[in-house]
C-alpha cells in the first residue's frame, strides 16, 4: 500500500511542474535555467561584488589613493599575520616595515619590524570623503590606527596605496563598458532596425557602412579616435569620450544582429496582425518585433561588456586613453609597462588580476544568459 500512495504522489507531482513550465514567463523561465548553470551564478556573484565596490569606494579603501608618502616608495605588500611570540590571536595584525639600503645597488629593503605591531580593525577612521558624493564620512572598512599603515597591495614608486588605488580604479573601468553598452545598445537597435524592417537602399546603405567600420583595424581606429581627445580636457570629459569611442566601434555587432532577427520576423503572423490593426511601425518595432528576441540581445549585450571594458584597459595602458589623475585599471597597468618595474616591483601588475576576474566573470554570464534565453532547451 505504501508503494502505491507513493506512486500515486509522484504522478501527482509530475504535472505540477509541467503546469508551471507551461504556465510560466519567458523570463521565469530564463531565471530558472539561468540559475542551473553555476558558473554563471559565481559570476554574477563577482560581479556583484565588484560594482558594489565601485559604488562605495571610498569606504573599502583604507587611504587616499592620491596620497604619496616618500618613506615607503616601491615598498612590497603586507603580510596579515595571527600568531607571533605570543601565540595565536583572533585578531589579526600587521608588523610596521624597516626600511634599509643596499649599499651595492642603492635599493630600499623592506623587512618586519617585529618591535611594532598593528591590529588590524574594522570600521576605522581615516581620511575624509563624500559617500557617494552626498554625505561626509570618515569611516572606512578596515585599518590600523595611530601611526601604521596597512599596503595590502604595496605601493608604487611615489609611496601610493596600490590596494586603494585598484579600489578607486573599479568605478571608472567597470562602469565605462556599461555607458558603452547603453549607447552601443540604442546604435544597435535603432540603426540595425532600420536595415531589418525597412530594407531597400537604407539597408544597402547602413551595410556598406558596417562593412567599412568593421574592415579598418579596431586598435589603430582607436588610437586615432583617442588622439583627436584634447590634451587639457578634465578626467571626466576623457572618461565620456572614452565611452563614445568604444560605442562607436561596438554597434556595428549588435545592429547586424538586429537586422537579421527582423529579416526573419517582419514577414511573421504576428506582425501582419498588427498591421491589419492599424498598429504604427513605431509600435510594431518596439511593441512586437524587440521583445520577441530581447533576450538574446540581453545576452549578447552582457558578452560585449568584457571588450569594452578591455578597450579602455588597453587605451589607458597606452596612454591615449584615461589620464592621470584619474585612476582606471589601464592607466596602473601602465605603471608596470617595462621590465624593470616587473623584476622589481611585481605587485604593481596586480589589477591585471582584476581585470581577469571581471572578464571571466562577464564572460560566464553572458553565456548563462544566452543558454538561458532559449528556456524551452533540454
Amino acid at each position: 500500500m505504501a508503494e502505491v500512495e507513493k506512486r500515486e504522489e509522484f504522478i501527482e507531482e509530475v504535472p505540477e511542474k509541467e503546469e508551471k513550465i507551461y504556465v510560466a514567463s519567458q523570463w521565469k523561465l530564463m531565471w530558472w535555467r539561468f540559475r542551473r548553470n553555476k558558473l554563471a551564478i559565481a559570476g554574477l556573484v563577482v560581479l556583484v561584488i565588484f560594482y558594489i565596490i565601485a559604488a562605495f569606494c571610498e569606504f573599502f579603501a583604507p587611504y587616499d589613493p592620491y596620497k604619496y608618502d616618500v618613506r615607503y616608495v616601491l615598498a612590497p605588500p603586507q603580510r596579515i599575520h595571527f600568531v607571533d611570540e605570543h601565540g595565536f590571536h583572533l585578531r589579526p595584525f600587521v608588523y610596521a616595515y624597516k626600511m634599509d639600503i643596499d649599499p651595492n645597488t642603492l635599493r630600499r629593503i623592506y623587512s618586519e619590524d617585529k618591535t611594532r605591531k598593528y591590529p588590524i580593525k574594522f570600521f576605522v577612521r581615516g581620511h575624509e570623503y563624500k559617500l557617494l558624493g552626498l554625505f561626509k564620512t570618515d569611516i572606512h572598512l578596515f585599518g590600523v590606527e595611530g601611526d601604521g599603515h596597512i599596503f595590502l597591495f604595496g605601493t608604487d614608486s611615489l609611496g601610493r596605496d596600490v590596494f586603494s588605488r585598484v579600489i578607486y580604479g573599479t568605478r571608472i573601468s567597470t562602469t565605462v563598458g556599461l555607458v558603452g553598452i547603453f549607447l552601443s545598445f540604442l546604435f544597435g537597435i535603432i540603426i540595425g532596425g532600420i536595415s531589418g524592417y525597412y530594407g531597400g537602399p537604407f539597408d544597402i546603405i547602413i551595410q556598406r557602412i558596417i562593412e567599412i567600420l568593421r574592415s579598418i583595424p579596431t586598435l589603430p581606429l582607436w588610437m586615432a579616435l583617442s588622439a583627436a581627445v584634447p590634451a587639457n580636457w578634465s578626467p571626466v570629459k576623457v572618461y565620456f569620450a572614452i565611452s563614445i569611442i568604444l560605442s562607436f566601434i561596438g554597434w556595428t555587432g549588435l545592429a547586424r544582429e538586429v537586422r537579421s532577427k527582423f529579416l526573419s520576423l517582419r514577414e511573421e503572423d504576428f506582425v501582419t496582425a498588427a498591421k491589419l490593426a492599424g498598429a504604427s511601425e513605431g509600435r510594431i518595432i518596439f511593441r512586437h518585433l524587440l521583445p520577441s528576441f530581447l533576450s538574446h540581445i540581453i545576452a549578447s549585450l552582457t558578452l560585449s561588456i568584457p571588450g569594452m571594458i578591455i578597450g579602455e584597459t588597453s587605451l589607458s595602458f597606452l596612454g591615449l586613453g584615461i589620464r592621470p589623475p584619474a585612476i582606471s585599471w589601464g592607466v596602473l597597468i601602465q605603471d608596470a609597462q617595462n621590465f624593470r618595474t616587473v623584476a622589481l616591483a611585481p605587485w604593481l601588475l596586480l589589477p591585471v588580476v582584476f581585470v581577469i576576474l571581471v572578464v571571466l566573470s562577464f564572460n560566464f554570464v553572458g553565456d548563462g544568459l544566452r543558454d538561458a534565453a532559449d528556456p524551452y532547451a533540454r
